[in-house]
């Protein structure tokens, strides 16, 4: 069983990380861990109150199959966490590392986006952060990109970040596609 830490803060976006786990605790029997800065409740952008399981400090990679940071308002408001030391602790170790929205522009800050395929809300917001030399390997586009086990999108496609972070913990198979293609059918045409 996959064991999946996600990493929640006040003014998170809830929408961006809920089709994942519900998709990997519900459908495939997945531990879904929430954690915040401290331990303590936060309060998504959409006023969703969470009381979460651990605190950041109690993520160890060695327990995890995945760490996955949704984006939000912290970064505009400047109170991020900065997510350096855990983001570089799971790509060093070759566990999932996902960032969706303003997320991926925090992994862009961590240096981690340099040399793999990603995405996210714009360039220029990953250009933002002095760390990030990355751009040359910046895919503009509005579905998520996966390049090995780093996974990125932007905040308007948790569908696409949800397939790919499956596909990069190795459980997109029959079950999950046929579950998630739901989600995906107001895009055909």
């Amino acid at each position: 069983m996959a064991r999946i830490a996600i990493a929640l803060q006040n003014d998170y976006a809830d929408w961006e990380p809920a089709l994942l786990m519900a998709a990997t605790r519900y459908w495939l029997d997945c531990e879904v861990v929430t954690a915040s800065p401290d331990g303590k409740p936060v309060v998504s952008m959409g006023g969703l109150k969470v009381a979460v399981d651990i605190g950041f400090d109690a993520i160890d990679v060695e327990q995890f199959d995945a760490l996955i940071v949704p984006g939000g308002y912290a970064w505009e408001k400047g109170v991020a966490y900065d997510f350096t030391a855990l983001a570089t602790a799971f790509r060093d170790k070759g566990k999932v590392l996902g960032g969706i929205c303003a997320a991926a522009s925090a992994l862009a800050a961590t240096g981690v986006l340099d040399d793999v395929a990603h995405t996210g809300n714009a360039v220029a917001s990953h250009k933002k952060y002095p760390a990030y030399h990355g751009e040359a390997h910046y895919m503009d586009q509005p579905q998520a990109v996966r390049d090995g086990k780093i996974v990125t999108a932007a905040g308007s496609a948790p569908d696409t970040f949800t397939i790919e972070v499956l596909k990069a913990l190795d459980l997109y198979g029959p079950e999950a596609e046929a579950e998630l293609a739901a989600f995906a059918a107001e895009h055909r045409r």
